[in-house]
């Protein structure tokens, strides 16, 4: 679709136009939401570099949407550098993200123009050393985040003890290093550990400046800005506060760098499914859906979301349960809700699904994955169904 009028296409009247169009299941990706989640970040941190990452939602469209609006992005796989080569993406304006790599990954990722890559590990910093000149390195600091939904610095990261020590392998071996970076995790309930981390790494910095270890100019403070799921979650702006006041006590001759995936997309798309089936079940309404935990409810797994879900019925609300089309009992979306009585035919909504669905669903039991609609495209954008 490529429709120069605004539409509101999370409204049902849009919603049954568009599974009228193009069928069911559906996730519906709205460009206008994406630059403004993309507008309200950049208002929380003036002057921070966003870097959308791919891996929530790879698609083009937002990929070109964001370049729009005057973002980054962050890379972290050699299929999303040949996604953004082929959509003409400056390289300069993206970095390379993944802690560990292939030394095609590194290749390719040179070939395409990257030049600024992140390591955790004296092994990982030793594949730069054929490198040396062309490439430059942020040093991955690790800061646990017990109060994250999804907590990183467990898998990736150096303890801050050992930072100096890797950089200084790093100029060992003529690699230049750009700074350092942290991940605090994703769904934080407050921006605490983002100020742990900011303050640390800038002793870092400034360490490491001081011992002639390389530039270090950058710090990259990473994702994990919370969105709202069946809970509503703290203003971007007021959650931010914090990050703001801990970013202002930098030297000025540091760039801020950020790495924001969910934010950025999680509520800018809908996921719609249809009722294919119905059976009454212990007393309630068992509603069989076209879509489910191995499509673009995969989330509930992998992302440890709960999606709000809703339906375009009116009616006595009854206990139902909501589940997916395949022949796996895993394959339920919700239980003891309460739901109007649905037919088969009717939709179900499922809200703040842009992030970690689509991109981490399979086609198992050979059910297809969802067909990707773009909304409210401008001139620039890519995208299509």
């Amino acid at each position: 679709m490529n429709r120069k009028r605004y539409i509101e296409p999370f409204e049902p009247a849009q919603i049954r136009r568009l599974v009228a169009e193009f069928g069911s299941p559906l996730l519906i990706v709205d460009c206008a939401r994406v630059r403004a989640q993309f507008r309200a970040l950049q208002r929380a941190l003036p002057g921070v570099d966003l870097h959308y990452a791919l891996k929530p939602l790879p698609h083009p469209a937002v990929v070109q949407a964001v370049a729009a609006a005057g973002g980054w992005l962050d890379l972290a796989t050699t299929g999303e550098v040949q996604l953004a080569a082929r959509l003409g993406i400056d390289p300069g304006r993206c970095i390379h993200t993944h802690p560990i790599k292939r030394a095609r990954d590194i290749n390719n990722a040179l070939a395409y123009g990257v030049t600024t890559f992140v390591a955790d590990n004296p092994d990982e910093v030793r594949k730069f050393r054929a490198y040396a000149g062309r490439a430059s390195l942020l040093l991955r600091v690790s800061f646990r985040s017990p109060g994250a939904i999804c907590d990183l610095s467990r898998k990736f990261g150096c303890d801050p003890e050992q930072a100096l020590e890797l950089a200084r392998l790093g100029a060992r071996l003529g690699i230049g290093l750009r700074g350092f970076s942290f991940h605090v995790g994703s769904q934080a309930a407050d921006a605490a550990k983002h100020v742990e981390a900011i303050e640390a790494c800038a002793a870092l910095l400034a360490a490491a400046r001081r011992g002639r270890l390389g530039q270090c100019d950058t710090l990259d403070i990473g994702g994990g800005f919370p969105i709202g799921y069946d809970a509503p979650a703290t203003g971007i702006s007021r959650y931010c506060a914090p990050i703001r006041r801990a970013l202002a006590r930098l030297p000025r001759r540091v760039r801020v760098i950020a790495e924001p995936g969910r934010f950025i997309v999680g509520p800018a798309a809908i996921g719609v499914a249809t009722v294919m089936g119905r059976a009454q079940r212990e007393g309630h309404w068992w509603y069989y859906l076209d879509d489910g935990i191995y499509g673009s409810y995969s989330g509930q797994l992998y992302d440890h979301a709960r999606y709000p879900v809703g339906v375009l019925r009116e009616g006595v609300l009854l206990p139902s349960v909501l589940a997916g089309p395949t022949c796996d009992g895993i394959d339920v979306i919700a239980e003891a809700l309460q739901l109007p009585k649905l037919n088969i035919g009717d939709l179900v909504i499922g809200r703040q699904m842009g992030a970690y669905t689509w991109a981490t669903a399979s086609t198992f039991n050979f059910f297809p994955k969802a067909t990707i609609v773009v909304v409210n495209r401008q001139p620039g954008d890519a995208g299509g169904v």
